[in-house]
């Protein structure tokens, strides 16, 4: 008997902080560490306008969507919560 091992299955959540993690080269505690009101751009020195291209290349790559260059706005960038959101809403097709 030889049955498949499924495929874990990551979390938005879970997702975007490895995302946010590997991209901006912050360490895995201190990425777990955002809540929903935690700041991104203009707060973390690392999230310059430079990563913001990088991150968003792989948000798209890792959850399968595309982001269009007018949806890119300070709001969506503001928190983690703000972040999260947008990804959500981008998944379900908002």
């Amino acid at each position: 008997m030889n049955e498949a091992i499924p495929p874990v299955i990551q979390s938005p959540d879970t997702k975007l902080r490895a995302v946010l993690a590997d991209i901006l080269a912050l360490s895995e505690q201190r990425v777990a560490g955002f809540d929903q009101d935690t700041e991104l751009f203009g707060a973390l020195p690392e999230l310059d306008s430079q990563a913001v291209a990088g991150l968003l290349t792989e948000i798209e790559d890792s959850f399968d969507i595309v982001i269009e260059d007018d949806e890119v706005d300070g709001d969506m960038l503001e928190t983690y919560g703000a972040l999260l959101r947008f990804v959500m809403d981008k998944r379900a097709g908002r």
